[in-house]
């Protein structure tokens, strides 16, 4: 069973009863956590052929719907500003377009000749970036769903991408452990390629002022970096393996999934805890806590 505890943001430190608890794709590993854009909805998916919408906004999460995948798995999912349309990145290389609330599949186009592994939308919702293990990163023109306008090759697997919110910076995370960051303005060929994870770079976000991003990694690791020269901000050794991560639209709040064997826990907090019982966990952290 994967399960969620939340835990109360202004509870003192040394407290870790669970205020709520999620059971959610019951045995298998999730791999995404996606706050929607309006910040009241959460999206769970991960190596299940479903994906599940809960609503967080009746004090404790509520699920609100499942929806059937034809995939065995969900890698990575990307939500329209406007909260309608969800786009999965399967893991039979297809991109699947979603009706989040009529909850049913609107279209789905050959995205990557291997797994489609992650992908990030741009902030007015007319481009879509995906990456795979085919070693590519793919851009899509979302007016034309099926049009896909460039292709970047890269000389590793594809684990986790991020489309920057303020300039035309691209960061993507790598089976090999380098984080590189190229700028998608044909007429700039800045880029730069940033290593302090030691594996597989797992999920990469960042903050809506697109100034700072996040990474965490299978080494446990989870870094914070200045856009676009990658200054570090933050390192975290935590419990587990990392494998996905979100941030609040307001920049306040960093939650992770980390796994210590098979159980699924969430808690807020300003600091993580590393000593909760063994399981795979949601961490809502803060991230200005973490920068004085």
């Amino acid at each position: 069973m994967c399960q969620g505890l939340g835990y109360q943001p202004n509870a003192p430190q040394s407290s870790k009863e669970p205020v709520y608890s999620i059971e959610c794709l019951k045995d298998n590993y999730i791999r995404v956590c996606k706050l929607l854009p309006d910040g009241r909805q959460l999206l769970v998916c991960g190596e299940a052929p479903t994906l599940t919408l809960w609503d967080l906004t009746q004090g404790k999460p509520i699920q609100k719907g499942e929806i059937k995948s034809t995939a065995p798995a969900c890698y990575a999912v990307a939500i329209s500003p406007d909260n309608k349309t969800c786009f999965s990145c399967c893991s039979d290389g297809n991109i699947a377009v979603w009706d989040l609330h009529n909850q049913k599949l609107i279209n789905q186009f050959q995205g990557h000749t291997d797994g489609a592994s992650c992908t990030d939308i741009s902030t007015d919702g007319t481009k879509l970036w995906t990456g795979g293990l085919d070693n590519t990163v793919r851009s899509w023109d979302l007016r034309e769903p099926t049009q896909k306008l460039e292709t970047y090759e890269f000389t590793s697997q594809i684990f986790s991408l991020g489309y920057c919110p303020k300039d035309d910076w691209v960061a993507v995370g790598m089976e090999s452990c380098y984080i590189e960051l190229f700028n998608v303005n044909t007429s700039i060929t800045e880029k730069y390629q940033l290593q302090k994870h030691e594996s597989s770079v797992l999920s990469l976000k960042f903050s809506s002022g697109g100034d700072w991003f996040v990474t965490t990694g299978k080494d446990n690791q989870l870094n914070m970096w200045t856009t676009p020269h990658g200054y570090s901000i933050y390192q975290s050794l935590e419990a587990g393996s990392v494998l996905g991560c979100d941030i609040s639209e307001d920049d306040r709040f960093i939650i992770t999934v980390q796994v210590i064997r098979r159980q699924l826990c969430t808690k807020s907090s300003t600091e993580p805890s590393v000593d909760l019982a063994a399981g795979q966990y949601l961490d809502i952290t803060d991230p200005s806590e973490r920068t004085r």
